[in-house]
């Protein structure tokens, strides 16, 4: 047993104590919130709370039932009277690529990309597996879809598998009353057709797929990338409203208004979300190297790109992600 389990954290631990549960805080606040730097500000202020407060902390419940209750707190106020995060498919119909490019929303408006390293354990590949279907972007999407309190009850005993009397007591309410939110969070999830989320891992196809779709996108030969992506694929650009479906929308978006991206420079990242990533960097209007311009996010089934998601707030994703700031020539 760790020694602040059985005795007063006051006492006899120290801050690192409360450290050690940070990533998976980072995770449940993402899935409550929708964004890494909302979480992230979630965990440091619960943290905070709980160091503060260590002296009633006296080992009668576990530290990390404790956290859980102080982060669900804090993840409740901050979700008080706000809209919720959302991506581009939940807002609206697709569009044409000719049509209107639609407003740039403030960033609160939009679910943003967290790198797996922040939210998915190590160790256990089968809780490494379970924690990346579960950070999914269209899964955190479809959560936001949740009253809160719903949102937490679902995520607390779906995803974390706490029992239905944990939940009450974390909550302050009726184990009832939790097996009637968990009911309906469910119905709500199945409407949105998300329920099962996850893809599975990828295989040596899926990489060998990603490793020729960088090839082609950065030779922009369109005969290629026709070949990998699926027929019903989706595009969004966050924070642009616009988002279209169907691989010929797309390719015609690519060859049309969308043509700047060639000759474009793309590198592999680390995972966001649970699905793979790249740094996607534009030639500069400089004539020199070239610039930031998009956090993209695939989604691979069935051995063609199904889903890809353009991140352009690169000021601040492109650092969480540790890509540099510009590539040279």
């Amino acid at each position: 047993m760790h020694p602040v389990e059985g005795s007063t954290l006051a006492t006899e631990g120290s801050f690192s104590d409360l450290e050690r549960y940070r990533r998976e805080l980072t995770a449940y606040c993402c899935r409550m919130l929708g964004s890494p730097f909302e979480a992230e500000d979630a965990v440091q202020e619960t943290l905070l709370r709980a160091w503060r407060a260590r002296e009633r902390f006296e080992g009668r419940a576990s530290l990390r039932s404790w956290l859980y209750r102080i982060a669900t707190n804090v993840c409740l106020d901050t979700l008080s009277g706000r809209e919720r995060r959302a991506r581009p498919m939940d807002l609206g119909e697709s569009r044409s690529p000719d049509g209107p490019i639609g407003e740039i929303l403030p960033e609160v408006t939009w679910i943003e990309p967290v790198p797996d390293g922040r939210v998915v354990p190590e160790g256990d590949p089968a809780a490494v597996a379970e924690s990346r279907e579960t950070i999914r972007l269209a899964f955190v999407a479809a959560l936001q879809h949740l009253p809160p309190r719903q949102r937490a009850a679902l995520i607390l005993c779906e995803v974390l598998h706490w029992k239905a009397a944990e939940v009450a007591e974390l909550l302050e309410t009726s184990v009832a009353a939790v097996n009637s939110a968990l009911q309906r969070a469910r119905a709500t999830l199945d409407s949105a057709e998300v329920a099962d989320a996850g893809r599975g891992a990828l295989s040596e196809h899926d990489r060998e797929l990603l490793s020729r779709y960088v090839d082609a996108f950065q030779r922009y030969d369109m005969d290629a990338l026709t070949a990998l992506i699926h027929e019903d694929a989706t595009q969004s650009m966050p924070p642009y409203e616009l988002w279209m479906r169907g691989r010929r929308d797309i390719l015609g978006w690519w060859v049309g208004r969308g043509a700047g991206c060639r000759g474009s420079r793309v590198i592999p990242t680390v995972p966001a979300n649970g699905s793979p990533a790249f740094g996607q960097y534009k030639p500069s209007e400089t004539g020199s190297g070239y610039d930031p311009w998009a956090l993209q996010v695939l989604e691979v089934a069935d051995g063609r790109v199904l889903e890809f998601t353009f991140f352009l707030a690169t000021d601040t994703i492109f650092p969480l992600f540790g890509l540099p700031s510009r590539l040279e020539a």
